[in-house]
C-alpha cells in the first residue's frame, strides 16, 4: 500500500475527475458504494441478504466508476497490486469523494468545460 495514501490521492484527485459524466457516476455510485459498506456491515444482525445487497452495490460501484474513469482525459494511476487496488478505491469512496463533494471542488468541476476526449468529439 502506497504511504500516505489519502494525501496522496486528495493531492491529484482533480486531474483525474474532469469529465462531466465521470462526475456524475461518481455521484450517484459513491453513495451506493457506502450504503453496501454499511449492509455488509450489518448483515449479521439484519440478515445474511443484507450481504448479498451489500456486495452488489459495492461491485455496482466499482464496474460503473471504472467505465466512467475511461472517458478522463487523465487515466488514474496504474494500480500496485491488488491491496493497492483495495485501499485506493475503499479510501476514494469513503474519504476522498465525500471530501471532493463537501470542498465545493465536485461542483467547480462539474460546472467546468469538460476535457475528456469523448467530450471533444
Amino acid at each position: 500500500m502506497r504511504p500516505h495514501l489519502l494525501s496522496w490521492q486528495w493531492e491529484g484527485y482533480d486531474r483525474y475527475h474532469r469529465d462531466r459524466a465521470n462526475l456524475l457516476v461518481h455521484i450517484g455510485t459513491a453513495p451506493l458504494f457506502v450504503v453496501g459498506v454499511v449492509a455488509v456491515i450489518a448483515s449479521p444482525f439484519v440478515g445474511w441478504a443484507a450481504l448479498g445487497a451489500g456486495l452488489a452495490g459495492m461491485a455496482i460501484a466499482l464496474v460503473a466508476q471504472g467505465r466512467g474513469h475511461r472517458r478522463e482525459a487523465t487515466p488514474p494511476e496504474p494500480f500496485l497490486g491488488f491491496g493497492d487496488f483495495v485501499a485506493r478505491f475503499v479510501g476514494e469512496q469513503l474519504v476522498t469523494f465525500p471530501r471532493f463533494v463537501v470542498t465545493g471542488r465536485w461542483g467547480r468541476a462539474a460546472r467546468a468545460r469538460s476535457d475528456s476526449p469523448a467530450a471533444r468529439t
